[in-house]
């Protein structure tokens, strides 16, 4: 049986190799990978975002310790002019205060008026020994302290005002009587002891200040009067703790 080399049948289900030529130069393909210009500019737009959100982080970071010492600074100067935090640390004020009780105390109070009976004042202690120094540093770390009422001076006392500048005063069988008159004390709790003292009259200018736990309470019975000028501020408000905030 003879057969002409030239010829060359297709097979079922083979394909033309000019039709592949054809597809493959084809301007329509199937599936075109190439991205659109739409796409483009959104890979562009999200690539500007992560860029700018990390120089917004880079920045955030940089600035963060000069944010705390502004924080810090600020605090301080309220602390120093305004407002500051006091911390309870003895028994002397109980039952009005306890130990452990932060009170804020108004710096002002004083500047626009005058110390007035049953006030509760914090004052420097006339018993403080003002040779203790401190050094730099350690001033700085007290103020910051001071300042998110971490701690209290130890030379701050904190009294109640009995009696001011021109009063005539008098301890006589457990009562005080200013000017004459028994004065009425509701915050005084428990069973009361006090010696005998005066009359005597409160210089001008000057206050005479005791706790409201007599018992155990170191105050003008031992030091005097105290002068104006000693005085840091009205304690106005308790805030800590929560469950007995309320005003003085």
């Amino acid at each position: 049986m003879n057969s002409d080399p030239t010829e060359h049948p297709v097979a079922a289900g083979s394909f033309d190799s000019d039709e592949l030529v054809e597809g493959l130069f084809s301007d329509e393909s199937p599936a075109d990978l190439s991205p659109t210009e739409s796409e483009l500019e959104a890979l562009r737009e999200n690539a500007l975002l992560n860029a700018g959100k990390a120089d917004t982080d880079r920045a955030f970071w940089k600035e963060l310790p000069l944010l705390i010492i502004m924080a810090l600074v600020v605090a301080v100067l309220i602390k120093t002019f305004l407002v500051q935090a006091f911390f309870i640390p003895s028994a002397s004020m109980r039952d009005t205060l306890l130990e452990g009780d932060r009170v804020m105390v108004n710096k002002l109070a004083y500047r626009f008026g005058e110390p007035g009976r049953g006030d509760v004042i914090v004052f420097d202690s006339p018993l403080a020994d003002p040779s203790d120094g401190e050094n730099f540093v350690g001033a700085i770390f007290r103020n910051i302290a001071e300042a998110l009422g971490l701690s209290t001076p130890d030379t701050a006392l904190i009294k109640r005002v009995i009696a001011i500048g021109g009063d005539s005063m008098e301890i006589r069988g457990n009562t005080v009587l200013v000017n004459g008159s028994v004065v009425d004390e509701p915050y005084l709790t428990g069973s009361v002891q006090m010696a005998d003292l005066g009359p005597f009259q409160i210089p001008v200018d000057h206050v005479f200040v005791m706790g409201d736990n007599r018992n155990q309470s170191e105050d003008g019975r031992r030091f005097g009067p105290i002068p104006e000028s000693s005085i840091i501020g009205k304690a106005f408000v308790r805030v800590w703790p929560p469950s007995r905030w309320g005003g003085l």
